[in-house]
C-alpha cells in the first residue's frame, strides 16, 4: 500500500520575491525622482539616461556570451537595467555619450561579472563605476548643467540636444554651475562664512529638486517617498536608511551648534547631494550589505560617517560613492562578528547546556 502512496507537498508559505519582481519594484520607485529630473535637464539629460541604461544591458548581454550562456534569462531579472539606471542617477546630466558607455562597462564588468555576476559581487556596481569615473574623469564628472525644465524656451530641443550629447557644450560657463555642496566647499576655501555663501539658497526649491546635481540629487522629496515605499513593501529595511541619515543629521547638528558659520546644517546635509538617493537605493543593496539587522545598523552608521567626514574635510564635496564602498569592503567583517544566535546555541555557536530535571 504503502508503495502506492504518492506524496504531495505541505502547506508552505509563499512570496513575490524573485529577483526580476525585487528590481522591478526598486525601479518602480525611482521613477518618480527619474522622471522629475529628466524633466528639469531635459532632453540631454534622457539622452544620457538611455544610453548608460541601453549600455548596461549590451555589456551583460555580452559578458553571457563570452561565458556561452543564454543572455536573455539574464538580462530579464533586471538587474543590468537597475544598475545602469542607478549609474544614470549619479552622472551629470549633460555629461557626454561615452561617459555613461565608459561607466556601463565599468559597473557590469568590473563591478560584477569579474566576480562571478549577480550575488557575487563584493561592491555597489553602480558605486564603482561612479568614483572610477570621478577620478578619471574629473571635469566631466564635475560640470553640472542649470536647471533648464523640458519644454521651456530655454531649454534645449531634441535636434540640440544631441548635439550636447555627442559633441559637448558651445558655451559651458554659461550653462553649467556648481552644485550647493560643491558651491559651500569652493566659498570655504575662500575663508568666507556659510551666512553669506547661503544668502541666496532656497531650501525648498532644492527640497523639490529645482537645483543643480544629477539625477539622484534632485527631488529629496520624490526620492524620500519612494525609500518610503520600499520599506512599506518590504522590499528594503529600515535599519541602513535609518542609521545612515540619522548618523549624518546628528554630526551634522553637534558641530553646526559649536560653529554654525564653518559647519553646514542637519537639514542642508539632509536636503543635498545624493544622500536620499544612497540611503534607500544604493546602500540597502542586498548583495553589498550585511544580513543582520544589527550589521545593517552599523553599516548605515558607517556610510553616514564617512559622508560627512568626507563632506566636512575631504577634497570632494560629496563623499556618498567612497563612503559606500568603503563600508562594503567591511561587509564581510561585520557579518563575521556579528551573527544572528542559532536556536539552541550560545553567541559563540555552541550547545546550549540542557537543564537536567
Amino acid at each position: 500500500m504503502i508503495a502506492h502512496m504518492k506524496p504531495s507537498s505541505g502547506a508552505h508559505v509563499g512570496a513575490n520575491n524573485s529577483v526580476s519582481h525585487i528590481m522591478w519594484q526598486v525601479m518602480l520607485a525611482l521613477s518618480p525622482a527619474t522622471a522629475f529630473g529628466l524633466l528639469c535637464f531635459g532632453w540631454p539629460a534622457l539622452n544620457l539616461f538611455v544610453i548608460t541604461v541601453l549600455s548596461a544591458v549590451a555589456f551583460e548581454a555580452l559578458c553571457m556570451r563570452l561565458k556561452g550562456r543564454a543572455a536573455k534569462p539574464v538580462i530579464m531579472d533586471g538587474s543590468a537595467v537597475l544598475t545602469g539606471w542607478l549609474l544614470a542617477m549619479t552622472l551629470p546630466p549633460w555629461a557626454p555619450w561615452w561617459i555613461g558607455v565608459v561607466g556601463s562597462g565599468l559597473a557590469i564588468i568590473l563591478g560584477k561579472q569579474v566576480y562571478g555576476g549577480l550575488g557575487q559581487n563584493l561592491f555597489n556596481p553602480a558605486m564603482l563605476a561612479r568614483v572610477a569615473l570621478l577620478i578619471s574623469f574629473p571635469i566631466e564628472m564635475t560640470t553640472w548643467a542649470n536647471v533648464s525644465p523640458l519644454f521651456f524656451s530655454h531649454s534645449p530641443g531634441l535636434a540640440e540636444s544631441w548635439h550636447i550629447t555627442f559633441s559637448g557644450l558651445d558655451n559651458i560657463d554659461a550653462n553649467t554651475g556648481a552644485t550647493t555642496l560643491g558651491f559651500i566647499k569652493t566659498e570655504f576655501s575662500q575663508n568666507r562664512l556659510l551666512t553669506d555663501i547661503l544668502k541666496d539658497y532656497s531650501g525648498f526649491l532644492s527640497f523639490i529638486g529645482w537645483s543643480r546635481g544629477s539625477l539622484g540629487e534632485t527631488s529629496t522629496l520624490l526620492l524620500g517617498l519612494g525609500g518610503v515605499w520600499l520599506i512599506r513593501q518590504n522590499i528594503i529595511q529600515w535599519q541602513i536608511p535609518v542609521s545612515l541619515l540619522l548618523t549624518v543629521a546628528l554630526l551634522a547638528g553637534v558641530f553646526h551648534t559649536m560653529d554654525s558659520e564653518h559647519y553646514v546644517s542637519p537639514l542642508l546635509h539632509l536636503n543635498s547631494g545624493a544622500l536620499m538617493c544612497v540611503a534607500f537605493f544604493i546602500a540597502t543593496d542586498y548583495v553589498t550589505s550585511p544580513n543582520t539587522p544589527t550589521g545593517q545598523l552599523v553599516f548605515g552608521a558607517g556610510c553616514g560617517l564617512l559622508i560627512f567626514v568626507i563632506r566636512t574635510w575631504g577634497a570632494y564635496p560629496e563623499g556618498a560613492g567612497f563612503a559606500v564602498l568603503l563600508m562594503n569592503s567591511a561587509t564581510p567583517l561585520i557579518d563575521h562578528y556579528i551573527r544572528p544566535r542559532i536556536y539552541g546555541r550560545d553567541r559563540k555557536g555552541k550547545p546550549l547546556e540542557i537543564p537536567k530535571s
